[in-house]
């Protein structure tokens, strides 16, 4: 296994499981990938080094079937998932409740209500269909549901189906994690995942940071005979025995890399032409005490996203931030008081910046917060900044900063990262990162449908 980021780590699991004796492979001196944590800051400070606040994880088939828990993780859930808050000192809430949530938007709750809560009553199976490559539904009658909102542009959806514009915003954040433009096919799909997903299963945190989901995930590979490697970089495909089971938890462009000449001239063409999306620019704060929120509940709420309006929030992810960016922002150590010394606190944020850029958005996202959180700056005991650049010195598969593993056009989606999907053409090589379907996030699904391509594959 190369690399040992949840994706790999689940494949070397599923693997050890059935019998293989199984090395993982990975070329930091830390083990996890995208689910790491560091001290950044100050002593005492824990920060996550780019996944935080894991919905996808909370909805995770594979995760599900491991016995985590008694490897060390524990998922703590904050009051309310995500708080949104505007210019007038209010907020919205995406609550746990479905009733909640819709009561605070006007007129359209009781379509938000309609629509949303026949899919949350089929979570499960939702995600089973969701978090896969394209085949026939497993469940055909809730997938059509999710269908009918899926494929419309996010703006589209949000000016139909939201009657008031601040529930209109919150949706684009929501949508926002496509890192698409919201005028784009399919974005919709992303705010109604996210948005279901706060009622479904919550927007956990792990104690103690996100490191907690790979330590553990490493913890259970151990207790089944796996190894783990660090300082274990792997430059070419031909240093591994030759007769050896391969999986790649790696971006297109590095396995063309790894393959080298041995791939043939059509598929490595479409590796080193894989599109990587935008980049992303991060802050971590240590903090002498909580967010000065001017709108209150947002203290209550582990995820905020800052952006007043649809209209800021598109031209944001239109690659127009300028000096008012969309900034996405977790305050663990409100939950989690392990984050943070008595009486301090952590916070953790980021905008969609071009892929590779090398603009500072310090004072930019700074001034978001500082917007609706007046005396924010006072707090700040120490910031830690990664650019695009740095974050790919951290992850190499963050490729120009890119933390989706490739741009999520609807091509790249269905065809990811090409009409093969994990296979490759090399015998016993396979892809099993988040440039495979279901794409990006903290749930394993990769390695999880890369194991199985290879168990239909052997027979």
């Amino acid at each position: 296994m190369i690399g040992s980021g949840p994706n790999g780590l689940t494949a070397a699991i599923l693997l050890a499981r059935a019998g293989h004796k199984v090395a993982v492979l990975e070329a930091q001196p830390d083990l996890g990938g995208g689910a790491r944590s560091a001290a950044f800051t100050l002593p005492g400070f824990i920060h996550d080094v780019c996944s935080a606040v894991h919905p996808l994880a909370a909805s995770s088939p594979v995760f599900a079937s491991f016995p985590l828990d008694r490897h060390g993780l524990e998922w703590i859930h904050p009051e309310a998932p995500l708080a949104h808050p505007f210019d007038d000192g209010t907020c919205l809430l995406a609550e746990r409740s479905v009733a909640l949530t819709a009561g605070q938007f006007g007129a359209g709750g009781k379509l938000y209500s309609r629509l949303a809560s026949p899919l949350i009553c089929r979570w499960d199976e939702l995600m089973r269909d969701l978090l896969a490559p394209a085949h026939m539904p497993r469940h055909p009658a809730i997938m059509a549901r999710f269908a009918a909102l899926a494929p419309w542009p996010a703006t589209l959806s949000a000016g139909l189906l939201f009657r008031t514009p601040q529930s209109r915003a919150l949706f684009a954040g929501m949508a926002a994690h496509s890192i698409r433009p919201l005028e784009a096919p399919g974005t919709a799909a992303f705010g109604w995942i996210f948005m279901l997903s706060a009622h479904a299963a919550g927007w956990p945190i792990a104690r103690g940071g996100s490191q907690a989901i790979a330590d553990a995930l490493a913890s259970y590979l151990r207790s089944l005979g796996g190894s783990i490697l660090v300082n274990s970089p792997v430059r070419s495909l031909d240093e591994l025995e030759p007769d050896s089971l391969i999986f790649c938890d790696v971006t297109p462009r590095q396995f063309a890399k790894l393959a080298a000449r041995k791939l043939p001239a059509d598929y490595r063409r479409r590796m080193e032409t894989w599109r990587y999306g935008p980049g992303v620019f991060k802050i971590d704060w240590a903090l002498s005490g909580p967010i000065p929120w001017k709108a209150r509940e947002c203290a209550r709420a582990g995820t905020v996203h800052l952006g007043a309006s649809l209209a800021e929030i598109a031209e944001s992810e239109r690659g127009d931030a300028g000096a008012a960016p969309f900034v996405l922002l977790s305050q663990p150590s409100l939950f989690d008081a392990t984050r943070a010394p008595a009486g301090c606190h952590t916070a953790w944020a980021y905008c969609h910046v071009r892929n590779s850029s090398l603009v500072d958005m310090t004072a930019a996202i700074e001034s978001q917060v500082e917007r609706f959180a007046p005396g924010f700056r006072d707090r700040v005991l120490a910031r830690h900044t990664l650019s695009p650049f740095e974050m790919e010195q951290h992850n190499a598969n963050l490729v120009g900063g890119d933390i989706a593993g490739g741009a999520n056009t609807l091509r790249q989606l269905l065809a990811r990262p090409s009409r093969s999907l994990y296979r490759t053409p090399l015998r016993n090589v396979y892809l099993c990162s988040s440039s495979t379907p279901p794409g990006a996030g903290v749930h394993g699904m990769c390695g999880y449908h890369a194991v199985r391509a290879m168990a239909a594959d052997q027979g």
